[in-house]
């Protein structure tokens, strides 16, 4: 099967898009939202991520424990659960819309227009998976940096750090950017290949007229369906 170029920049966004939509979903899965580290004890690390804080004992035991209470959590580990449920079933409905009108999919009787506005309606949506993505990693690590660097807090007490899952949240975001935008430039470089109804051809000659400006004169004439050579 030959891909045209607007295939295969619809296939680069959809892997783009699905790769970005199983790190979301690693992502938010993941504890290591925050890390720290307690001078006191080395062989202890805390990990805190947006469903459950975890202690992890070297050579003993992981120990997590998931929060009793929504309404208890900071505003941002408030907030960041709604969003990046919202990015996954945006980045999900995407991807369904967007594999519906690329080339891979032949439905049977499906216009090219219908399939171009399911392309530019699924990149649409991941591009808004990747902010509601971005917004709630970035938030957590903002407040994470405005902790870690409180003047009113004494130096002794243990400061949260970034974890693991933030990096993971950002690469995440970049993708589902990076392949809402290809499926998007695919929606627009692509063209209906459709031929034309009409096509020049000879006209009878006009009364009076000679014979060269009978054959010189043109006039739009139907296409025939089925053209015999």
């Amino acid at each position: 099967m030959a891909w045209s170029f607007h295939g295969k920049v619809q296939l680069g966004g959809l892997l783009l898009s699905l790769l970005g939509w199983v790190c979301s979903c690693v992502s938010t899965a993941l504890p290591q939202w925050k890390t720290l580290n307690l001078d006191l004890n080395q062989m202890e690390t805390w990990t805190l991520g947006l469903w459950q804080v975890c202690v992890d004992q070297e050579e003993v035991a992981t120990v997590c424990k998931a929060f009793e209470s929504f309404l208890a959590l900071p505003l941002e580990l408030q907030v960041s659960r709604i969003l990046v449920v919202a990015s996954h079933m945006l980045g999900l409905l995407g991807l369904l819309l967007s594999a519906s009108g690329s080339e891979c999919f032949r439905f049977h009787r499906m216009k090219w227009v219908y399939k171009r506005q399911f392309c530019l309606l699924g990149g649409t949506l991941e591009v808004s998976a990747s902010a509601t993505m971005l917004f709630p990693v970035s938030w957590v690590a903002h407040s994470t940096i405005r902790d870690f660097w409180d003047d009113s807090v004494p130096e002794i007490v243990p400061r949260w750090e970034f974890g693991d899952a933030l990096f993971l949240g950002w690469t995440a975001g970049v993708f589902l950017a990076l392949g809402g935008l290809l499926l998007i430039l695919s929606a627009c470089v692509g063209k209906e290949d459709v031929p034309s109804a009409w096509i020049a051809g000879p006209a009878a000659p006009l009364p009076g007229a000679t014979g060269e400006e009978s054959h010189s004169f043109l006039h739009l004439t139907p296409r025939p369906r089925i053209m015999v050579i």
